[in-house]
């Protein structure tokens, strides 16, 4: 079976998705990851039925970084007799000002994508080191980066400057927006759950452990919570969100951190978990009676509300409203506190339909449609790479 494997490395996990190639269809082989990296490594896949094709655990040693996950994942892959990989796709967070659709990675593609690594920290140079050694180990096998920042890159031109000199914008400074490849997916879904909502002003909240809101019009992309990084927008679960660049400058000048210091709390150490000094994921905070969680969830439904209005204000008006990722998906308690903060919109939630975690969750009275559609980027990252094998732009 030919088949088009994709690859979504973290700094301690690798996950991996093979989808088969029937004629222009494809269809998802299998699922699994490779976890606890350097830790308790342990591998593990999931047939297109659900059944387990594997599940072991390795010693530290046998699997101490990224580098060793990949060739593991790989070579077990490779020993799946059934499948046969014909190109591998990358979800690459950053693709800059330079790349506006999927490309096939070579040298120089790679070198500069390595420029935006200090732009994507907690994803980038990840991506980058899992594409070298797929390079490596496997050289005639095409690999093809699918970008988290293309499907933004048709805004119109205002709302993607800074008000800074011209020259930063040439430079590469300006507003890229991110998680595209789960908008994009939301965009063609909604076309088959609600073709007439799709065509209109559509408000989707990408809310998981990164988290952010992207403005579509006709399907497209018109402003998005993201800017230049991925720290911008919405309070994710280690990230801010927006922040007063002047609170960076305190950071720097008076508080007297360092630019590596200043990076490690508004990457690892903000967001839900810096607001609640418990964790970063919402399901423990949902679970918790200390009042911080709490708090921590207010703040994050409330950053959720005020960007709403920032969106609608773009769209001159909003028909719909999108939860998806894991948050979106599977947390209906922190849905209804979204909802409550639409209610000016006309949102009114069906309690039932929300509990339930059914496609649409708006009452009928409901002025603003709301849906919980799940994502699914590695089908995207999935399709783009067999269209750029095939010669097409993705």
């Amino acid at each position: 079976m030919d088949a088009i494997l994709v690859i979504n490395a973290g700094s301690s996990s690798l996950k991996f998705q093979v989808f088969g190639v029937h004629d222009s269809e494809l269809r998802r082989h299998l699922r699994g990851q490779l976890e606890a990296i350097g830790l308790r490594p342990r591998l593990q896949a999931t047939g297109a039925a659900g059944e387990v094709l594997v599940d072991r655990q390795f010693a530290v040693e046998e699997v101490p970084d990224l580098p060793a996950a990949v060739a593991l994942a790989h070579e077990w892959l490779r020993g799946l007799a059934e499948v046969t990989l014909l190109a591998v796709g990358h979800r690459v967070v950053h693709g800059g000002p330079d790349y506006s659709g999927p490309v096939r990675i070579d040298a120089p593609t790679l070198a500069n994508l390595a420029a935006f690594e200090p732009l994507a920290p907690l994803h980038q140079p990840d991506s980058l080191a899992t594409v070298r050694r797929m390079m490596a180990q496997d050289p005639d096998l095409p690999q093809v980066a699918c970008f988290d920042t293309a499907f933004h890159r048709g805004h119109p031109e205002v709302a993607d400057w800074y008000a800074l000199p011209r020259s930063y914008y040439d430079e590469g400074v300006r507003r890229y927006g991110f998680h595209g490849l789960s908008y994009e997916y939301i965009a063609e879904r909604l076309r088959e759950v609600a073709p007439d909502i799709a065509r209109g002003r559509v408000i989707v909240a990408h809310l998981g452990s990164g988290a952010s809101m992207c403005a579509l019009r006709d399907g497209r992309s018109i402003e998005s919570t993201m800017g230049f990084t991925a720290l911008d927008g919405l309070p994710m679960g280690t990230r801010p969100g927006q922040l007063d660049p002047g609170v960076v400058l305190y950071m720097l000048t008076t508080m007297g951190l360092d630019a590596n210091q200043t990076a490690e709390v508004l990457y690892r150490e903000s967001g839900l978990k810096g607001l609640s000094g418990i964790s970063s994921d919402m399901r423990a905070l949902v679970a918790s009676a200390d009042p911080r969680a709490a708090f921590a969830i207010e703040h994050f439904a409330y950053r959720i509300g005020l960007n709403t209005g920032m969106l609608a204000a773009a769209l001159g008006g909003v028909d719909a409203f999108v939860f998806t990722a894991g948050v979106g998906e599977k947390a209906p308690s922190v849905r209804a506190r979204v909802a409550e903060r639409l209610a000016w919109l006309g949102a009114v939630l069906d309690e039932d339909a929300n509990t339930a975690g059914q496609t649409r969750i708006s009452a009928p009275a409901s002025r603003l449609a709301m849906y919980v559609i799940p994502t699914d980027e590695e089908l995207m990252i999935a399709r783009h790479t067999l269209a750029v094998l095939r010669g097409g732009s993705g």
